[in-house]
């Protein structure tokens, strides 16, 4: 770009005076102003594409609906729709500069979005940008709107396209720990309860609760997603409808389901509707119930992986960077912990969601800025955890099969699945001389004759001891003689 280029200007007039805007720019005196207003985030809101994408959307299907209704010329609509599609499919995203936090509830970001299109429209039009008077960012690209019904539905329509990335991400990961489920289908382990000793499971089981927990949590997000559908669009200032046609809002609601693919329905209540968010604190809910869980998941794996020598040493994790610059050859679990820090942010964004859902006033909340931002950048922060989770550690995730036999092996643990054939008093004896004197408690229990080596080893079997072979019936509890089962006190 040459110097003239980026020196020369235009002026653009609104009610508070005039402004030189510069000339290549498509965005006008309305984006200038915020700019100058709201230097806070140094965020535009081109970070979130589908923003950008619902905006256009929404201004497309608004010029459809115009049109139809006699509310707009053919032209223009024309000029406004084939400006918009530009917008959706990936172009002029530049343009969108206003900062994601700001004040007006919305009204910068509307402006932003009216500006950028007519410009667009007019230069397919073979014009100047800013020749307002042949095809204006107000009167025509924002005919039948208002910044009170368009932003909360360019929310909605962005987060429900952009959901879909996640929720594409998600069972993605799913899959990933399920394949790890059937690896490990015949490892076992000791089972942990309040961190101390339990009874035996196979690693694939653990994996495999991951693999149900992530798919309850794409069942949840999915059921969430509809409570974004309900749409205000016709509504304009709070719910009234002044300055649209009747025909508006059913018109508008067609062409943007036509647009977006999804199945919107208008509010029945367009007063309430414009002045409750709460649809958005749900949404947020739930995303913040998915961001915890799957942290309490990377907490797990950063369990069993801790060590490699003096933790649990159960699994390895794929080695992704050096892990100290004192520590020669130590390796951390970097992947599960940013998991980790993005459940926090997560969490943090959901109280911020809350208070300002509850902040709303009257037949508006002005706060919508700072709730998309919150769940646009959930949303993008958890889709982008859950692929560098997948890529990164879960696919290559191995087990310490001979350190997870040992365990199973000299875990006192086993006996539990004992009880139903020697009974409890002497489980529970066998268990303590177990601890003591560090043997197995199969050698135990035949040395005592309470079962033979043959039925010890039945059920004792990995299908037994995991519960994937049922038992079917108890044989009768043996009474050992009281000399056969070592007192403690002999032991000492």
């Amino acid at each position: 770009m040459s110097l003239d280029a980026m020196t020369r200007t235009r002026t653009e007039t609104d009610s508070l005076g005039s402004l030189e805007i510069p000339a290549d720019a498509y965005w006008g005196i309305h984006t200038a102003r915020a700019l100058e207003n709201f230097p806070i985030s140094k965020r535009p809101i081109s970070v979130y594409k589908d923003l950008v994408r619902g905006l256009a959307m929404v201004k497309q299907a608004s010029a459809r609906a115009n049109r139809q209704i006699g509310a707009l010329d053919a032209e223009k609509a024309d000029l406004i729709d084939r400006a918009a599609q530009l917008v959706i499919d990936g172009q002029y995203h530049d343009q969108f500069i206003v900062g994601v936090i700001q004040g007006g509830a919305g009204t910068s970001t509307n402006m932003n979005a009216n500006e950028v299109i007519t410009n667009i429209a007019l230069e397919l039009a073979g014009r100047e940008k800013g020749d307002y008077a042949f095809l204006s960012p107000i009167d025509h690209t924002n005919r039948s709107q208002s910044t009170n019904d368009v932003y909360p539905t360019a929310i909605k329509v962005g987060l429900s396209l952009d959901l879909l990335t996640l929720l594409d991400e998600l069972e993605l990961l799913r899959q990933s720990f399920l394949a790890k489920a059937v690896e490990f289908h015949d490892v076992l382990k000791v089972g942990r309860t309040q961190l101390q000793d339990a009874v035996p499971m196979t690693l694939g089981q653990e994996f495999h609760g991951f693999a149900t927990t992530l798919g309850q949590d794409h069942q949840r997000l999915t059921e969430n997603a509809y409570l974004l559908y309900e749409v205000n669009m016709g509504a304009t200032a709070i719910g009234t409808g002044i300055t649209t046609h009747p025909g508006y809002g059913t018109a508008v609601l067609a062409h943007l389901r036509e647009i977006t693919g999804l199945d919107l329905d208008l509010a029945t209540d367009l007063v309430e509707s414009t002045s409750d968010t709460g649809a958005f604190m749900s949404f947020s809910a739930s995303l913040k119930r998915n961001a915890i869980k799957l942290s309490k998941i990377c907490n797990d794996l950063r369990l069993l992986s801790s060590g490699p020598q003096a933790g649990f040493g159960e699994i390895n994790l794929p080695a992704r960077q050096a892990g100290s610059s004192i520590m020669p050859g130590k390796v951390n679990p970097v992947i599960p912990e940013v998991v980790n820090q993005v459940a926090f942010a997560v969490a943090g964004a959901d109280l911020t969601v809350t208070m300002a859902v509850e902040g709303g006033q009257l037949q508006l909340n002005a706060f919508e800025p700072v709730i998309a931002h919150s769940i646009f950048q959930s949303i993008t922060w958890m889709r982008r955890a859950m692929h560098t989770l997948r890529i990164n550690c879960v696919d290559g995730i191995t087990a310490n099969r001979e350190r997870l036999g040992a365990m199973v092996g000299s875990s006192v643990g086993v006996v539990t699945a004992l009880t139903p054939f020697i009974g409890y008093a002497a489980s529970a004896a066998l268990a303590k001389t177990a601890l003591l004197t560090g043997r197995n408690v199969a050698d135990l229990v035949i040395e005592a004759d309470l079962m033979s080596p043959e039925e010890v080893a039945k059920q004792l079997s990995p299908a037994r001891l995991s519960g994937l072979e049922a038992i079917t019936a108890a044989i009768p509890v043996v009474q050992a003689a009281e000399n056969v089962i070592p007192a403690t006190d002999d032991l000492l």
